[in-house]
């Protein structure tokens, strides 16, 4: 007589799996913990990991392999800040950018010297501002002398950063930002010009996922029709939203645990974050073509459906 493993008490936790494959003198630590993956979830029915559990491990797995240059913000997409520009102009930076650290180079990008963070250009802000009194008058008025002030007069607010190899493995780096309280590296490469830039933001992304915070705005992802054949949509969009209105099952059953969003189900087809311009066709005749995409994730797609079949003749 069969019986349910998810409450037997016999059955191995997960822990336990994981410590069983540890323990184990063959394969690699990457090959035990994805085979206690699928194991644990073929054997622990409403026990199973939910998506994004499984997920953050394959993640967690894949991070191993990956360096520096796999993760990178590439040098085009850098924003950063001259030592010249004035105080006034790094309150605008921040305000547009929605970033907390931002690199300061001198002449060039090439000459990074340190970074700006969000929190010691707000207190900067507070200690020289002075509370105006009288005729119910109040908040922070800062001298215009101040604001005029370049970065490189307030040398206390520039902090290090560290720079790295692209060859340097992620996994040794996030290490390095832990232990030394620096968390932003900028990508050197062999001439020691700037190649890249990573923050620990971005290599914490690479195992939980993509992080969202107050900035991100859009809440409610969108997809519109631009005509009969052809629609664009947030790579957020449900795949259950796109079955429902093209008439179509885009991932099948037993693949419906991989992916929940329009991206994720690129990601399942492909294997890799696609670049711009990339065209993938689904089975159904449905192509994707990606309109904004980044080195962690796709953020725009353009949708195109296969035209009618023609109506057929009067025998």
């Amino acid at each position: 007589m069969s019986h349910d493993t998810s409450s037997d008490p016999r059955t191995p936790s997960l822990l336990a799996r994981l410590k069983r494959a540890f323990s184990g003198q063959s394969g690699t630590w990457r090959e035990s913990l994805a085979d206690v993956i699928e194991t644990h979830d073929a054997g622990n029915g409403a026990d199973a990991l939910s998506a994004d559990q499984r997920s953050m491990l394959r993640n967690l797995i894949a991070f191993d392999d990956l360096r520096v240059d796999d993760a990178m913000v590439p040098r085009a997409d850098i924003m950063a800040l001259e030592d010249t520009v004035t105080m006034r102009s790094v309150l605008e930076a921040f305000t547009q950018a929605n970033h907390s650290r931002m690199p300061v180079y001198h002449e060039t990008l090439d000459n990074i010297t340190g970074m700006v963070h969000v929190k010691d250009f707000l207190r900067w802000l507070e200690v020289k501002g002075s509370k105006r009194k009288g005729k119910g008058v109040s908040g922070l008025s800062l001298p215009a002398a101040d604001l005029s002030s370049t970065i490189k007069s307030h040398g206390s607010l520039i902090r290090d950063v560290l720079f790295v190899p692209p060859s340097m493995p992620a996994a040794d780096l996030l290490l390095k930002m832990k232990s030394s309280h620096v968390h932003l590296a900028i990508v050197i490469d062999e001439y020691g010009g700037t190649d890249g830039l990573l923050s620990i933001e971005d290599l914490v992304e690479l195992i939980v996922g993509d992080i969202s915070d107050e900035h991100d705005t859009d809440e409610n992802p969108q997809i519109s029709k631009v005509d009969d054949l052809t629609h664009v949509a947030d790579a957020r969009v449900p795949i259950a939203t796109l079955d429902a209105l093209f008439g179509v099952d885009l991932l099948p059953d037993e693949e419906e645990d991989e992916a929940d969003t329009l991206a994720g189900l690129i990601y399942e087809m492909v294997g890799h974050v696609p670049t711009r311009g990339e065209i993938i066709r689904h089975d159904s005749g449905i192509e994707f073509e990606i309109l904004e995409t980044d080195r962690r994730r796709v953020k725009k797609v353009r949708i195109h459906l296969p035209p009618p079949p023609p109506p057929s003749e009067p025998a």
